[in-house]
């Protein structure tokens, strides 16, 4: 016991001792080393005044400077050399030059912040740390810059400042624009107004942000000024460099809408390389169009997926900010003076919403115009704007600068009572939502008053009485003045007016151009469907049960060529069935591209239709031989090739009607439910009055044979496998067989002029 007790105060004196001298040790070196660094912040205060006061002119430069709009000041910042954005601990780089940032007329905080990170640097020393290398040539001072960066992408790849190319400025201009819908009711017609009295403007250089809640009108406002609503319930006026709209404007206009409507099997490159060739100028060749498509995929950041499809519903593509992306690339390809954009951050994540905003900014900055719907942006978002429209229920509830939002709410008694981003406070107050906002005095007056009526409701303002307020505020303080900003006449000479007055549209090919790159375009978009395994395994099943029910029919026999009979209206059923069903889809499905690319001017509405009939003919003919092959030679129909060959020759003629036929179905109606029940009952009737079933229809109802495309076509392939059967099916004359020839080319090219002219009204009336 009494060992123990001495080693163990031996021990704890040791341990004392030891600890002693180790504090005593370390207070010297943080003596030394605060000696040292007041000495270094002494000097470096030196440095720093000395300058500033051999120049007191610099004062007032430095105040200009701050003058800079927001994206200048951003530009012109150079970034630190040597910096990398993916070195590790940043957050101790930050820690770092945030203490090293100093004020020099402030000796004590710099030596106290001088010290802490000192005495820091000692703890990590001790404790075994050591800085690495790279950290201590990376570190940059802190900035306010620093918040504004934009995480890199990892499937794009590292991203870049979009360079624009210069182009003719468009100043957009519109007063008191006024739109209403006319709505069919049960006994008349009713007017429904979208929006009332709406001003504002755009010029080169800003992006302008149109917000406003659901049902506000603010895609509605946004195809008014894209040129895309011109209806005789239109009003007010919208000029272009003071000039109306015209044709010529669809050239320099790009319009990003809100679905991506992109086709899902051609990949990033094919779509933007069929874009460049229809919408680039005549006067530049083919390999500098395609040149030009892969400059947008570089500067877009899409390299990475430029050889992947777009996919769509069922098929897997690229991402949806990838999508956005490429959309975006579709329309500056052309390099607009004027980009409108239907919420292009819908459905993307901030970071990748981000991007698209920065994207467009730098687009704005090299002269044009950026106009864009925004739905609830984050704060980073909504300080990246120039201007802001804010709209609500079809009125205008605030135009201006989007930085003096807030400044202008807050004079008219709407203050915020605590932080919230302001998109969200001004969605809450055209919503009428006054939730965590002071309540104005005038509103409070008119709530007491209210309340003195006996039916009146208790409580807050209600959202009408808030949007009143609102729209009143607006067109007594600040509409005039706006108005008279905006009737400003614009730095622009009288020949860029010229220009946009030029009345006829500027096609980006000739009618030849176009056909080939759409009949392209449609081969390759279309070959996925018509040989999917499903539609392959349908034909080859359908024609080997076939082969097998009538294995080697004899047609010498009277059985047996009843067999074969019933085997020949069958083919003509089922390739009459298949086609219409296939082509209804046609047009209903391509409405949407239509009409983007139409009305962007990409090709003439006859190139587009001449290629969809060509470009589907190479396709349709394949599966079919297969499968005549397989079901002639099991069935054994007439073994002679030139009978074979005539048999194939029938019912690609048979195809081409049908085809035909479903085609003007489905563009008259451009409605996939009401074509599929038409195309139902009209093939139905067709095949009923086809010749097998019937052979003594009734007089007044006989022509619905002649209009079946089954019933010419039954007719002839017995006019190839029976020369003359006349006397054994007195009821079925074939005389001569041209006249059904001649009654399947009739149907052909009548069908399709009745589906081109369908096209036609319905370009008409959109």
């Amino acid at each position: 016991m009494t060992f123990s007790c001495c080693f163990g105060r031996s021990d704890l004196l040791e341990t004392g001792v030891r600890e002693e001298i180790m504090e005593k040790e370390a207070g010297l070196v943080r003596a030394k080393s605060d000696q040292i660094l007041a000495e270094e912040i002494a000097a470096a205060a030196a440095t720093t005044k000395s300058p500033a006061s051999s120049d007191p002119g610099q004062g007032g430069s430095v105040e200009q400077s701050g003058l800079l709009s927001r994206k200048y000041s951003r530009t012109m910042t150079p970034p630190s050399p040597g910096r990398s954005r993916s070195s590790r601990h940043t957050h101790m780089r930050k820690s770092r030059s945030g203490q090293l940032r100093l004020d020099p007329d402030d000796a004590s905080s710099a030596a106290l912040s001088r010290a802490s990170s000192a005495s820091l640097g000692l703890s990590f020393s001790m404790t075994g740390y050591i800085m690495p290398p790279d950290d201590v040539a990376d570190s940059k001072p802190f900035s306010d810059q620093e918040d504004d960066e934009i995480p890199d992408d990892l499937e794009a790849g590292a991203r870049r400042k979009l360079e624009a190319e210069p182009t003719m400025p468009i100043y957009l201009k519109f007063t008191d624009v006024t739109y209403k819908v006319i709505l069919k009711g049960i006994a008349k017609y009713e007017e429904k107004e979208i929006l009332h009295g709406i001003s504002g403007s755009a010029h080169p250089g800003e992006v302008l942000a149109l917000m406003g809640p659901s049902g506000s009108g603010k895609t509605t406002l946004l195809n008014v000024l894209g040129g895309r609503l011109n209806q005789p319930t239109l009003e007010g006026s919208i000029t272009y460099n003071d000039m109306p709209y015209s044709k010529f404007l669809k050239s320099r206009i790009g319009f990003v809408t809100q679905d991506d409507v992109l086709f899902p099997h051609l990949t990033v490159r094919e779509t933007l390389t069929y874009a460049a060739l229809l919408r680039l100028p005549k006067t530049l060749k083919r390999k500098e169009k395609e040149k030009r498509a892969l400059d947008i995929i570089s500067e877009l950041g899409l390299e990475r997926c430029q050889d992947t499809i777009i996919g769509g519903s069922f098929v897997r593509g690229v991402s949806g900010g990838e999508r956005k992306r490429v959309c975006i690339g579709n329309e500056i390809i052309i390099n607009p003076s004027l980009l409108l954009l239907d919420e292009p951050t819908s459905g993307l994540d901030s970071t990748t919403a981000l991007r698209i905003i920065q994207m467009l900014q730098d687009i704005a900055e090299a002269g044009k115009t950026v106009i864009t719907t925004i739905h609830q942006p984050s704060s980073r978002l909504f300080h990246k704007f120039d201007k802001l429209i804010l709209l609500g229920k079809k009125n205008l509830l605030y135009y201006g600068q989007a930085s003096e939002a807030m400044l202008y709410f807050s004079s008219i008694g709407c203050a915020p009572l605590i932080a919230m981003n302001p998109a969200e406070f001004l969605l809450d107050l055209a919503n009428g939502n006054l939730n965590d906002v002071t309540i104005p005095s005038e509103l409070e007056d008119k709530v007491e008053t209210d309340r003195s009526k006996p039916d009146a409701p208790k409580g807050k303002p209600s959202p009408a009485a808030i949007h009143e307020y609102l729209v009143e505020a607006y067109e007594s303080r600040v509409a005039e003045k706006e108005k008279n900003n905006i009737m400003v006449p614009l730095p622009i000479s009288e020949e860029d007016k010229l220009k946009l007055a030029y009345p006829r549209r500027e096609w980006g090919a000739t009618w030849c151009q176009q056909y080939s790159v759409l009949f392209w375009r449609g081969i390759k978009e279309r070959k996925h469907d018509y040989f999917s395994k499903l539609r392959i395994s349908q034909v080859i099943i359908t024609s080997v049960i076939l082969g097998l029910l009538w294995w080697k029919s004899d047609s010498h026999t009277r059985e047996g060529m009843q067999d074969q009979i019933g085997l020949l209206f069958f083919l003509a059923v089922f390739w009459g069935f298949l086609p219409v069903f296939s082509a209804i889809f046609t047009f209903p499905q391509e409405r949407s591209m239509l009409k983007k690319e139409r009305a962007a001017d990409m090709y003439r509405l006859s190139a587009y239709f001449f290629a969809r009939m060509t470009s589907d003919l190479p396709l349709d003919l394949l599966l079919p031989v297969i499968s005549i092959s397989i079901v002639y030679f099991m069935t054994g129909l007439k073994q002679n090739p030139e009978a074979f060959f005539l048999t194939v020759l029938t019912i690609f003629l048979e195809i081409v009607a049908a085809q035909g036929f479903g085609l003007a179905i489905g563009a008259s109606l451009m409605d996939v439910k009401k074509a599929t029940t038409a195309a139902s009952v009209t093939v139905m009737a067709f095949m009923l009055a086809g010749g097998y079933f019937v052979n003594r229809v009734p007089i007044f109802i006989s022509w619905l044979r002649y209009l079946s495309f089954n019933y010419h076509t039954y007719k002839l392939l017995l006019k190839v496998q029976y020369e003359d059967v006349t006397h054994r099916m007195p009821t079925m004359k074939i005389n001569n067989e041209w006249v059904e020839v001649g009654a399947l080319l009739s149907m052909v090219f009548g069908y399709r002029v009745l589906a081109y002219i369908a096209l036609r009204n319905m370009k008409s009336s959109s």
